[in-house]
């Protein structure tokens, strides 16, 4: 097995005194190396493109780390230092044994289950010893180490809301299947993800200490290092290793400097009352920016040897800190205004520490002017530094930028109202909260919040022979199971005595999330400015829904002579909101193009992944003028979608003169039919109780 590529060796790591330097790195190695030095900072979260070796400098931290002492062959990695030990396989002695090891770095797949995060019961020894007897999981194996999360967006919430309970307590707590147990889970949480591929929900995003984004760089000499280095590792593995060996031990050794210097560095009233104005500017929810800043500030300090938070360490830590904390929706993304970071910080060094406060500001001048490259900020203004925010500011700005550039000019639409010019987006009103539209029956997808499923959470409605995949034992049923055996198996007296085949799991339904496909009329009927306004405030109101459900979603849109998939199925709702935007209308109505296309996009995707079930949401007034027997071609696809989708029409026609287009299209394809006013849940309350009053 080849060794992991070194730390030292990833290009932006290296620093700016050379390739493999360690005085300074830029945002994803400098927020990674902050957090181990001082854990309560609490993690770290890198968001990126693929191919940006995320996962690459995260598995190659743990080799920089210095080693620790724990107490020999206990499981829960105890610390012999420890005055209060919180392990189940004490008490130990003061005379116990120890052992130095390396720090661990315990990946958590996007696919385990709660039992294998928390620990369980013993399944071997309690059947075949009648002991319940707890077996540790992967937050015990990484007490003391760091816990890894690829693309920890795809990771079901409920798991995510154990790590960050766990992450924020220092431990971990397992009442199940007759085990109480309680053991400490302090560990460095690093999560990894590809925003393309789904945001994580912004309270979740906020849990993460420090947050960076990553991009390939632009520079074509940056891009040939990067090339030429993986390729001499590809070669040569053991030879490269050898060659960043030196360089290695040095980062190790400053890394160990930093951790024994972090609980003597002070931070100041005038520091604090600094990072209190920073938070306050930047508008930050709730406390905890204010804290993880403090943390970071100190950590930062002591990284570059300082006794004392001057006001680089400040800056530093607010552009890994605070990004992410300025989200107030999910469309929002990440990013920090750096002009006005730096008018708020001001053009003043901070006021040193009176003598008596252990502080002291004589290396401030000297290290100050490294901070400013130290802290990751951009040496390379293209290629990608800490906080992404160049490359935000274009998506972020994308939504807001069509939302008055229609002409004053308008064309009279099918139904003769005036409407925006052919092709000419219109923006979204504020989405308001939706009906809970759901696929019927049961399914068996991943854990969501929309249509009833079997998944590893949620109410116990029955129990199934184990097939060794996990899962919550059902006590009773697997005594049920033995009972009628015991004679056979010679028992007289005594325990029961079990057999692999008597144990029972416990079946949970919960719910999943589904493939949501819309597929939006982009025709000249659509094209008013108020239908148009009011349909994309619909489907944008959906998409928060699905976000907020976990659900996939896809775009498909017809007009003219055909239809095209706008989006392809994504778990990034932020890009579909953005393809909404930008979607403009006009030209004939081929409704049979897009029912085709939709059913070819919903093939492709179950066979990608049959679990996840498609709702197809086909938004359009109902009109068929695009080709000969444009109408009964439409209803002969509806037809045969009725047979293997779940679906539902957003009627957009409006006025007092309405032909019913949609109503009857949503009976071909076996649809529920909902006028676009009644999307909205409160729309349709007050429309129940109108009818309610009059009756």
């Amino acid at each position: 097995m080849p060794q992991q590529y070194p730390f030292s060796a990833v290009v932006g790591s290296d620093g700016p005194d050379g390739p493999g330097g360690t005085d300074g790195l830029d945002g994803m190695a400098l927020a990674l190396v902050l957090t181990t030095i001082s854990p309560e900072v609490g993690g770290v979260l890198v968001r990126g493109e693929k191919g940006t070796a995320k996962s690459t400098i995260v598995r190659a931290l743990a080799a920089v780390l210095p080693p620790i002492d724990v107490v020999a062959g206990d499981r829960f990695s105890t610390d012999p230092r420890e005055r209060h030990v919180a392990s189940p396989d004490g008490p130990f002695g003061p005379d116990a044994a120890t052992e130095t090891r390396p720090v661990r770095l315990v990946e958590l797949p996007v696919g385990a289950t709660e039992d294998r995060v928390l620990g369980s019961l013993h399944l071997e020894r309690a059947l075949s010893e009648g002991k319940a007897e707890y077996e540790p999981g992967l937050l015990a194996r990484a007490h003391r180490g760091i816990l890894y999360v690829d693309e920890v967006n795809l990771l079901h919430d409920h798991l995510v809301d154990l790590l960050l309970d766990a992450a924020a307590m220092g431990r971990s707590t397992v009442e199940r299947d007759g085990v109480s147990v309680e053991h400490a889970a302090r560990f460095v949480l690093v999560g990894t993800m590809n925003p393309e591929e789904g945001e994580l929900r912004p309270q979740l995003l906020d849990r993460f200490g420090l947050t960076v984004e990553v991009a390939a760089p632009r520079d074509p000499q940056t891009r040939v290092e990067v090339v030429r280095r993986r390729m001499a590792y590809d070669a040569d593995p053991d030879a490269f290793v050898a060659a960043y060996a030196e360089r290695e031990a040095a980062l190790t050794a400053r890394i160990q400097r930093a951790q024994e210097l972090v609980g003597r560095v002070v931070l100041s009233d005038a520091a604090l009352l600094k990072i209190a104005e920073v938070c306050a500017a930047f508008e930050v929810d709730g406390m905890r920016g204010d804290l993880v800043t403090a943390r970071t500030a100190i950590a930062h300090a002591a990284w570059h040897e300082r006794t004392s938070v001057t006001r680089e360490d400040i800056r530093a830590a607010a552009r890994l800190s605070l990004p992410h904390r300025r989200r107030r929706n999910p469309f929002d993304a990440p990013g920090l205004d750096e002009e006005l970071l730096d008018r708020v910080l001001g053009d003043d060094e901070l006021p040193p520490e009176p003598p008596e406060g252990g502080g002291g500001g004589d290396d401030d001048t000297g290290d100050t002017g490294d901070g400013a490259g130290d802290d990751g900020r951009a040496e390379d203004p293209d290629g990608g530094d800490g906080d992404g925010d160049e490359g935000f500011e274009t998506d972020a700005g994308a939504p807001s930028s069509t939302h008055d550039e229609a002409p004053s000019s308008t064309h009279e639409d099918a139904s003769g109202a005036g409407g925006a010019a052919p092709g000419t987006p219109v923006a979204a009103g504020t989405p308001y909260r939706p009906r809970l539209f759901t696929v019927s029956g049961t399914g068996a997808g991943a854990a969501g919040k929309r249509s009833r499923a079997i998944t590893e959470s949620g109410r116990r409605v029955g129990a199934r022979r184990s097939d060794g995949a996990g899962g919550s034992i059902h006590l009773s049923e697997t005594v049920r199971a033995a009972a009628p055996h015991q004679v056979a198996r010679g028992r007289v007296d005594g325990p029961l005595r079990f057999r692999g085949a008597d144990l029972r799991v416990a079946v949970r339904e919960g719910r999943e999330a589904n493939l949501v496909l819309f597929c939006v009329d982009a025709s000249g009927s659509m094209a008013a400015r108020k239908r148009m306004e009011q349909v994309k405030t619909a489907i944008l109101s959906l998409l928060l829904d699905a976000y907020r459900r976990r659900d996939k979603v896809g775009l498909v849109t017809f007009r003219g002579a055909g239809a095209e998939l706008a989006l392809p199925p994504t778990r990034s709702v932020d890009i579909a909101a953005t393809r909404l935007q930008d979607l403009g209308a006009g030209g004939r109505t081929p409704l049979a193009e897009g029912l085709l296309e939709a059913d070819r996009v919903l093939r492709v995707e179950r066979v990608r992944d049959p679990h996840l079930r498609p709702l197809l949401v086909v938004v359009t007034d109902g009109r068929a003028t695009q080709g000969a027997d444009a109408v009964a071609r439409s209803r002969q696809v509806a037809a045969h979608l009725a047979t293997t989708v779940d679906s539902v029409v957003v009627d957009c026609e409006t006025g007092s003169f309405r032909m019913g287009l949609a109503a009857r299209l949503a009976e071909s394809l076996g649809a529920e039919h909902v006028p676009v006013a009644e999307v909205s849940a409160p729309g349709l309350a007050a429309i129940v109780h109108h009818s309610v009053g009059a009756a």
